[in-house]
C-alpha cells in the first residue's frame, strides 16, 4: 500500500501533469484551437441522424462517454481540490477543462479513424485499436486493454458501488448489502442488453441527472448571490498570484492550486487517458472529424461546466457560511454547501451522487466489455459482464482505500501508451 502510494505521488506530481498539460497545449495549438468551433460541435451533437445497426447515435456516444465521466469526481473531487489547493484550484481546473478539448478531439478522430467493423457491421475502437491499427503494436494494445479492464473493476464499478452505499447508509440508513444488490441487479439488467441498450438509457438519464443537480447548484448560487462576486474574484487572484497566499481548508499557495486543480481537472474529464474514444468509435458516423467533435463537448460539459458550477457554489459557501467548512474533511466541502438547501440538502446530494454513480457503473461496463473482447474476443464477455456485476456487490461491502490506489496508479499507466500514440500518430489528425 505504502509503494503504491509513492509511486502514484510521484506519477501524479510532476511528470504525469506536465506531459498531460503538455499534451492539452500541443493539440490545442497544432489543430488551431478546435475550442473555437465549440458551438458548431454541441449543434452537431444534437443533429438527428439515421440508425444504422448496432451503432450508436453521435448523441448516444457523447452520453455513454458522460456516463463513465461525470460522477463523483465533479462533485467530490472539486470539494477536495478546494480543500487542498486553494479556491484557486477551480480556475487552473477550468482551464484543464478548455485544453482537454483539444486532446479530447484528438483521441476520438484516431480512435474512428483506427476502429475495427464486426461482420455484423458493428464498430468497436478505442486506443487499443489504434495502438494495433495505427502504429501496429498489437502487445502495445494488450496492454492498454488490460488496463482498462482494470481501472473498469476499480474506478468504474467497485468505488462507484461504495460511493452509493456510503452515501445510503449515512442519509436513509440502508444496508451496504440490500444497496449492492439493488445496483448489481439494475446495472445487470442494462449492460445484458448490449450497446444499444447501454446507449438508450444514458441518452435519457444522463441529461435529465445533470439538469437534476445543476438546478440544485443554482438555487444555492441564487442564495449566495451576494457572495458570488466576491468568490469570483477570490477564485481569480489565488489563482494568478504569483505569492504565497492562504485559501481553502489547507493553506494554500499557488503551486498547490496550480497542482490540484489541474489533477482534479484530469481525473474527472478523463481526456488524454483515452477511455472516451472507445465510446466514440461506437458510433455510426463515418467521417472521424464529426465524432471528435460531438465527443469533445463531452470535456466542455464535465469540467467547464460542471466543475465549474460546483466550485463557486463550494467557494461561495465558504464566505457565505465560513463556520460550516471549518475543520470538515476535504470531501465534505460540498455537502457542507447543499446543507444550506432548505429541508432536502443532505438528501438531494446523496440522490445526485447516487444517479450519477449509476451511470458510471454502466459507461464504464461497456469499456471494460471492449476491453475484454480486444484481449479475449467475444467468448470473453458474458464472464466479463458476470464478474462486473459481482463486484458491484462486493464494492458496496469491502474498504476501498487500497482499491482507490491501486485505480490511480493503473490510470497512469493507461496515460502512457495512449499519449505515445496521440503524438506518433499527430499527423493523421486533421482539424
Amino acid at each position: 500500500m505504502n509503494m503504491i502510494k509513492q509511486i502514484n505521488n510521484f506519477l501524479w506530481g510532476l511528470p504525469l501533469l506536465a506531459l498531460l498539460m503538455g499534451t492539452h497545449v500541443y493539440f490545442t495549438l497544432k489543430l488551431h484551437f478546435p475550442q473555437r468551433s465549440l458551438w458548431h460541435a454541441i449543434r452537431l451533437s444534437f443533429r438527428q441522424t439515421d440508425e444504422s445497426g448496432h451503432n450508436l447515435s453521435p448523441f448516444s456516444a457523447l452520453s455513454t462517454t458522460l456516463a463513465a465521466t461525470l460522477g463523483t469526481g465533479n462533485i467530490i473531487g472539486v470539494s477536495t481540490a478546494v480543500a487542498l489547493g486553494g479556491p484557486g484550484a477551480v480556475f487552473w481546473c477550468w482551464i484543464t477543462g478548455i485544453l482537454g478539448m483539444s486532446t479530447a478531439y484528438s483521441e476520438c478522430y484516431l480512435s474512428v479513424l483506427y476502429r475495427d467493423c464486426r461482420q455484423d457491421g458493428t464498430y468497436v475502437g478505442g486506443p487499443m485499436y489504434v495502438l494495433k491499427n495505427g502504429l501496429h503494436n498489437y502487445k502495445l494494445g494488450c496492454i492498454y486493454a488490460i488496463c482498462t479492464l482494470a481501472a473498469a473493476f476499480g474506478v468504474g464499478c467497485t468505488t462507484q458501488a461504495n460511493s452509493v452505499s456510503q452515501a445510503a447508509a449515512g442519509t436513509f440508513h440502508l444496508s451496504p448489502h440490500l444497496v449492492g444488490i439493488a445496483l448489481a441487479l439494475l446495472t445487470g439488467a442494462v449492460i445484458l442488453g448490449g450497446i444499444k441498450s447501454i446507449g438508450t438509457l444514458c441518452e435519457r438519464t444522463v441529461p435529465a441527472i445533470s439538469f437534476f443537480y445543476l438546478f440544485g447548484c443554482l438555487l444555492l448560487l441564487i442564495l449566495y448571490r451576494r457572495q458570488l462576486p466576491a468568490a469570483i474574484v477570490w477564485i481569480l487572484k489565488d489563482a494568478l498570484s504569483f505569492t504565497g497566499i492562504a485559501g481553502g481548508v489547507a493553506g494554500a499557495t499557488i503551486q498547490h492550486a496550480v497542482r490540484y486543480g489541474i489533477a482534479r481537472g484530469l481525473f474527472t474529464n478523463e481526456a488524454g487517458i483515452g477511455t472516451s474514444a472507445i465510446a466514440a468509435a461506437a458510433s455510426h458516423t463515418k467521417e472521424p472529424r464529426i465524432q471528435a467533435y460531438v465527443s469533445m463537448t463531452a470535456v466542455f460539459w464535465d469540467t467547464v461546466v460542471m466543475c465549474l458550477i460546483t466550485g463557486l457554489v463550494v467557494v461561495s459557501n465558504m464566505l457565505y457560511d465560513p463556520a460550516s467548512t471549518a475543520g470538515v474533511a476535504q470531501t465534505d466541502l460540498t455537502a457542507a454547501a447543499f446543507s444550506h438547501l432548505p429541508y432536502v440538502g443532505n438528501a438531494f446530494l446523496t440522490l445526485s451522487l447516487a444517479a450519477f454513480a449509476v451511470t458510471t457503473l454502466i459507461g464504464w461496463s461497456y469499456f471494460g466489455e471492449k476491453a475484454t473482447e480486444y484481449l479475449l474476443g467475444n467468448k470473453g464477455i458474458p464472464y466479463y459482464k458476470l464478474l462486473y456485476v459481482l463486484m458491484i456487490y462486493l464494492g458496496a461491502i469491502i474498504p476501498m482505500h487500497f482499491v482507490w490506489e491501486c485505480t490511480d496508479l493503473i490510470n497512469a499507466l493507461m496515460v502512457l501508451p495512449n499519449v505515445l500514440a496521440l503524438f506518433l500518430l499527430r499527423r493523421k489528425v486533421k482539424p
